[in-house]
């Protein structure tokens, strides 16, 4: 399953991102999205966990807890055709 994880700190690392949701399971990859420009993290990411169980019990455990001084929010990332909003 694709987790979309928000408000993240900007100095929380990959590796912070995925020991938190190893605690859960195991974790397929942990990426935080950078800003092309800058370099520096757009305070989001995605964390990809194979059993989607595992996924569900970090999502509910995660959401809303404080990861690096940050109340985070995690929920199922959705495919990007359903986001809404965007560029027409």
């Amino acid at each position: 399953m694709n987790i979309f994880v928000a408000r993240l700190n900007y100095d929380t690392r990959e590796s912070d991102l995925q020991y938190a949701f190893e605690e859960f399971g195991a974790v397929d990859s942990a990426k935080i999205i950078m800003d092309r420009d800058t370099g520096r993290s757009k305070g989001f990411g995605f964390v990809e966990m194979p059993d989607d169980e595992e996924a569900r019990a970090a999502i509910n455990a995660l959401n809303e807890q404080d990861l690096d001084g940050r109340s985070i929010v995690v929920k199922e990332a959705e495919p990007r055709g359903n986001r809404g909003g965007g560029r027409y």
